[in-house]
């Protein structure tokens, strides 16, 4: 599950990978959570926009009162799911992210941690959307980050954007098939655990 990311200046990390950007404003959200209005990259007949959906995607079918906002999707089933299958082939987007958190989690207690490339570029998460709604893709976790959660999102390399977002191609097939950019972390601080906390030291590294 991915329940919590950091994203700082995106109309200026996406400025070459879109046309325009839509209600997006360059500014620094250190503990991006969900029901927040977020950006996401979609594709228009001219183009790539950049713009602001809110995370947690209700079902057109649903009865809003009674459902709850679904953060997550996940890859494997994505296309049996009454809830997403027709949205991964026809309403498809990109989370953008400078990292995300996930927790470990023991007996006593969850433990957060900082996901990230180690050449510190964007990531691209794999998304769908309906109306002003999104969700992230996730997968099960590499080697690397399973002892500290079971699953990961889908993340794309910058090169991968557009055949993502190319209708014509089938989309759970590509994101299982594709290469994915190798991630780093590290320990951080439980601050990040209160949603209200939005700082540049939510980041930083936990010295054992």
């Amino acid at each position: 599950m991915c329940g919590r990311y950091v994203i700082t200046n995106p109309v200026s990390k996406t400025k070459k990978l879109v046309k325009s950007a839509i209600q997006v404003e360059d500014k620094e959200n250190y503990n991006a959570h969900p029901y927040q209005k977020l950006p996401v990259i979609k594709k228009y007949k001219n183009g790539n926009t950049l713009e602001n959906l809110t995370w947690g995607l209700v079902p057109s079918w649903a009865k809003k009162k009674d459902y709850k906002a679904l953060i997550n999707a996940r890859l494997e089933t994505i296309d049996d799911k009454i809830s997403f299958k027709k949205l991964i082939k026809l309403h498809r987007c990109i989370a953008v992210a400078d990292g995300f958190y996930e927790w470990k989690r023991s007996e006593q207690e969850k433990t957060p941690y900082y996901f990230f490339r180690k050449d510190k570029k964007l990531l691209y998460i794999a998304g769908i959307y309906e109306e002003d709604q999104f969700c992230l893709i996730t997968e099960a976790a590499r080697e690397n980050i399973k002892d500290i959660h079971d699953r990961q999102p889908v993340i794309l390399n910058q090169a991968d954007i557009n055949r993502y977002l190319n209708l014509e191609l089938q989309g759970s097939s590509f994101l299982k098939e594709c290469k994915k950019p190798n991630l780093i972390f590290y320990q951080v601080s439980k601050d990040v655990n209160k949603p209200t906390n939005n700082s540049a030291s939510l980041i930083q590294g936990l010295s054992n």
